[in-house]
């Protein structure tokens, strides 16, 4: 199988071929690699490809595992009820 077959991060479209290229052109942070391939930022928020991509830093940079850093988490802020926002549109 190609690299351009085997899915790393399925909510994005991104392939392995993708990834190494980016790796080979000098990116190797996890968060470098998030902005350019918008890895873990899909509707999974990276559950199903951070491992992947981490494993793949590793390898690339002949590092254990442990030593990548992951990707900083940013939760959604909480819901607003959209009661509230009839009520204060109505304030206005």
């Amino acid at each position: 199988m190609s690299k351009k077959d085997i899915m790393i991060c399925r909510c994005e479209d991104v392939s392995l071929e993708d990834l190494h290229n980016v790796l080979n052109e000098g990116f190797t942070s996890i968060e470098e690699i998030k902005r350019i391939l918008r890895v873990g930022m899909g509707a999974c928020q990276g559950n199903t490809c951070n491992l992947l991509v981490q494993r793949e830093v590793a390898k690339f940079l002949n590092i254990p595992l442990s030593e990548v850093k992951t990707q900083k988490v940013r939760p959604l802020i909480t819901g607003v009820k959209l009661k509230s926002i009839l009520e204060n549109a109505n304030e206005s």
